[in-house]
């Protein structure tokens, strides 16, 4: 009798889902999170949003946006398991461009911090006679 297990498969032809792969990478703390980003457009390869099935293969580009930071990351090893961070780095390398440009915007939000609060209706009328004047 035979059973139908699936036998280890080498990462060649090994197949990841996108979202799994994402998980697994520590981009996303839950693959639901990882699915919400790909279907709001978060995720990109080649310029081109991606599904959720999207296949997975090592050389593969892929632009993930999180909050201020727009990863661009080169896919090293595939992995449907989510392990230690130290494992899950190995699975990708981000690319130079890309962390000279979160280092520039990093460095512009330092440069100019978010007001602590939101304007009240004095503010906001300073800002409209301020926009009025500029116009």
């Amino acid at each position: 009798m035979t059973t139908d297990r699936a036998e280890p498969q080498d990462s060649a032809s090994r197949k990841v889902r996108m979202d799994l792969w994402l998980w697994a990478a520590r981009f996303f703390r839950t693959r639901s999170l990882a699915k919400q980003a790909i279907e709001g457009g978060k995720v990109h390869v080649q310029g081109q949003r991606v599904k959720v099935s999207t296949t997975v293969h090592k050389g593969m580009l892929i632009e993930v946006r999180q909050g201020w930071d727009e990863h661009e990351v080169e896919v090293l090893d595939l992995s449907e398991v989510r392990g230690p961070a130290t494992v899950a780095r190995q699975l990708y390398r981000e690319t130079q461009a890309s962390i000279d440009r979160n280092l520039l915007k990093a460095e512009e939000r330092r440069a100019h911090p978010a007001p602590d609060h939101r304007p009240d209706k004095r503010e906001r009328r300073q800002i409209m006679r301020f926009r009025d004047i500029q116009g």
